[in-house]
């Protein structure tokens, strides 16, 4: 019952959360990769020694091909974020990464990605966000359509989505943060990062809400009983194995962030702060929302 008798302290914290993390997109904004905008990322590998990044900068300017991210990775390679590259500008490119051959390299890959491909994941990755949230309210307002008193099954959903967008925006926030101060960009994986932190937050919001549910049923008249007792049983029985399921995959996330690649480490990351913040949110907003809602429906009578 600690958590329900202190409420208004838990729900202050999350909206204070989401308001920094809203605060830090308005004024900061995201970085959007080629994925999205379009353009051309090349990574190499050097066979000796890698340059400095300080001695690759004039030359990869000389070459006049716009704004050029130059990335580390590993021990020897780079990453190049740069605009779409036709074949001869492709050569340009990894000639002056090579210094004019004085530091031999191996191009590892090269992809490049046209702004109408951008244009339409971005629609797509909007559309598949919108879907999953319409399915969950849908899902959860059907799973608990027997469960009318003294809350509406479709608020169940509702309140739901609510710690979805409160999981989202968290790290979505501190990925801003990155953005900002260490160059990260918005490519496909922050999207599927996105989506996976929707799955798996609302997960264990369900536990927590079907564990609810049952202790409804098994009262023998709700409306004589307590609610809000009813949830701080509810999470009593349920918060310790919520925690510990999270924290295995928190585990599993910390461990490819520091011995992952490159590549996944603002990805693995994200999903440790989505992972850290769906668990926190399921335990201490999304019940003590459904207590409010409770208390605000009797005042209104």
């Amino acid at each position: 019952m600690f958590i329900i008798n202190h409420k208004k302290i838990f729900i202050g914290i999350s909206i204070s959360l989401v308001v920094l993390s809203l605060a830090s997109l308005a004024v900061f904004g995201l970085k959007i990769g080629i994925d999205f905008k379009g353009g051309a990322l090349t990574e190499v590998s050097y066979k000796v020694e890698r340059p400095a990044q300080a001695t690759l900068e004039k030359p990869l300017a000389d070459l006049n091909f716009g704004a050029i991210m130059l990335q580390p990775t590993g021990t020897l390679g780079y990453i190049v974020k740069s605009r779409d590259l036709n074949d001869a500008e492709h050569t340009s490119l990894l000639g002056a990464l090579s210094e004019n051959n004085a530091a031999p390299l191996t191009e590892l890959s090269f992809n490049s990605v046209g702004p109408s491909v951008g244009k339409e994941l971005t629609r797509k990755a909007i559309l598949a966000v919108i879907l999953i949230s319409l399915a969950i309210i849908c899902f959860i307002a059907f799973a608990f359509r027997k469960v009318s008193k003294p809350i509406s099954s479709w608020r169940y959903g509702i309140i739901a989505i609510v710690t979805l967008l409160h999981d989202v925006a968290i790290p979505v926030g501190i990925f801003v943060v990155l953005s900002h101060f260490y160059g990260a960009e918005v490519d496909s994986l922050f999207v599927v990062a996105v989506l996976t932190i929707l799955g798996l937050s609302v997960s264990d919001t369900i536990v927590i809400f079907d564990r609810i549910r049952e202790n409804l049923r098994n009262q023998a008249s709700v409306a004589k009983q307590n609610f809000s007792e009813i949830v701080g049983k509810s999470l009593s029985q349920s918060f310790v194995r919520s925690i510990c399921t999270s924290l295995t995959v928190i585990l599993v996330l910390l461990s490819l962030y520091f011995f992952g690649p490159e590549s996944t480490k603002y990805f693995a990351l994200m999903l440790t702060a989505g992972m850290f913040f769906g668990t926190y949110s399921s335990i201490f907003l999304a019940s003590p929302l459904l207590v409010w809602v409770e208390e605000w429906q009797k005042k209104q009578k």
